[in-house]
């Protein structure tokens, strides 16, 4: 394999800010943050929706609105 084109394959934790829950995968995830997990250095990639939070994986019917989208449309066309 040629050296110097391939991205930087790592361990990262994915930290989903929904739920405060953090796991360690492998992963090219862009990240300058780093956190200290389990007793040792990672970089960090933070996510909003992860399986720990989204509904079809939880079971719960719930709405996650983190980017404000009524407030988005209310915006865009008004409040009448």
């Amino acid at each position: 394999m040629k050296k110097g084109i391939h991205p930087d394959y790592r361990e990262v934790v994915f930290w989903d800010l929904s739920s405060d829950h953090k796991f360690i995968t492998r992963s090219c995830a862009p990240t300058k943050e780093t956190i200290d997990f389990e007793g040792k250095n990672y970089p960090v990639y933070k996510v909003e929706v992860s399986s720990e939070s989204h509904p079809f994986y939880t079971g719960k019917n719930t709405l996650i609105d983190t980017t404000g989208r009524v407030d988005k449309f209310f915006k865009k066309y008004g409040k009448k």
